[in-house]
């Protein structure tokens, strides 16, 4: 068979604390992340968000070694990828793109271009389809082949998502168990999803699967870990005033100790690498949280990584992808029905879905520049005299 091509998708993380400031600012361009009505205002944006933010974050990289074990995670597990294909006879080449940091996504289809590779299966490391995760990837990559003659040639697939993978769900079951087997009356300990959260508006108003996706894995996977545990799902890592998925991870576990749960076992639902969200967030911060709710058996399963069954799972994948249908990256949206890709739907007049989500946009701008203002002293209200 023809060589095959297999680009991995991830989000990237800083390699070194001076990286976190423009790593952060490349996260915050995308407008998949911060959705404005206005494209021109998303840079000075980013870069105000990005200001404010970067000392707090390499504080946090400090704890983990100060940078992220995304990037060499990511590529050990493409190299696995790739020795597992070609043991199933396949002649496949890994390319890694991640979308804020080294190796950017456009180093990848360069290369893919260089290498003269003709047929690509393009795999998010995001077993949930999320339009600010998979869709921001493939919204871009879908530019690259409309403005680059040089990919015409290259006929590619797409795996929107892939959460439903048995492969996936007995790796995600086997690791809980793990960790289950290590407490006395394990029975007794509650599983705890934590999933990376979204703003509520990307499912209510861009029709985002996200959610749903999420919450159906999580009852895959106990179906498939079958156990009698009772279990929680709750939402993490939400930044800003605006309301985002419930419950959040925080409130849910100092609930669960409110009610007299001593052992706790922590699974990160939505991420297959280890990185800032689990090695700082669950381990350190939730972990105190924990602590101080009065939980005091707090177990985290590993991220997947590069465990054999989920290597495994990802090779079906691929396999399977070439065998079926094409999938553009035109169609992705139209899989996902419902989902509203940037740019915004346009403005109406009247009382429309249309209006009150525009509504909202410029009311959010209003209170974004009155926070500017009040920090620099600088602005209308400063100019006019309501402010001195």
């Amino acid at each position: 068979m023809d060589r095959v091509g297999v680009l991995l998708l991830n989000l990237g993380g800083p390699d070194k604390l001076e990286d976190v400031g423009p790593f952060l600012y490349n996260l915050f361009s995308d407008p998949e992340i911060i959705r404005l009505p206005f494209p021109w205002l998303q840079k000075p944006l980013a870069w105000f968000i990005a200001s404010r933010r970067t000392k707090r974050s390499q504080e946090n990289y400090k704890q983990i070694g100060g940078s992220s074990p995304l990037r060499s995670i990511t590529e050990a597990q493409g190299e696995a990828l790739r020795d597992k294909l070609r043991e199933m006879g396949e002649d496949a080449e890994i390319y890694v793109g991640m979308r804020y940091w080294h190796p950017f996504t456009e180093e990848a289809i360069a290369r893919i271009t260089k290498d003269g590779i003709k047929e690509l299966v393009i795999l998010p490391l995001y077993p949930q389809f999320s339009i600010s995760t998979s869709g921001s990837s493939f919204r871009m990559l879908e530019k690259f082949w409309q403005e680059d003659p040089a990919l015409a040639p290259v006929k590619y697939t797409v795996i929107a998502s892939w959460y439903k993978e048995p492969g996936y769900l007995k790796a995600m079951a086997d690791l809980i168990a793990q960790e289950l087997d290590q407490i006395p009356n394990s029975e007794e300990a509650h599983i705890f999803f934590s999933a990376h959260g979204v703003p509520k508006s990307y499912v209510e108003e861009a029709g985002d699967p996200y959610q749903r996706e999420i919450e159906e894995c999580t009852e895959l996977i106990m179906r498939t870990l079958n156990r009698p545990n009772q279990h929680t799902l709750a939402y993490q890592s939400r930044v800003g005033p605006v309301e985002w998925l419930k419950p959040y991870t925080e409130d849910a576990i100092a609930q669960l100790g409110a009610k007299g749960i001593k052992d706790l076992v922590v699974v990160p639902i939505s991420f297959v690498s280890e990185h800032i969200e689990t090695l700082q967030e669950i381990d350190m911060e939730y972990r105190e949280l924990a602590e101080e709710a009065g939980i005091h058996n707090f177990r985290r399963v590993p991220a997947l990584n590069t465990h054999p069954t989920f290597i495994r799972a990802l090779a079906d994948l691929v396999v399977n992808a070439r065998k079926s249908p094409k999938v553009a990256l035109s169609e992705v949206a139209q899989m996902k029905k419902g989902t509203k890709m940037y740019p915004p739907e346009a403005w109406e007049w009247g009382i429309t879905t249309s209006a009150e989500v525009w509504n909202g946009r410029i009311a959010m701008l209003g209170f974004i520049a009155l926070i500017i203002e009040m920090m620099t002293g600088q602005g209308l209200l400063h100019f006019i005299g309501l402010v001195h």
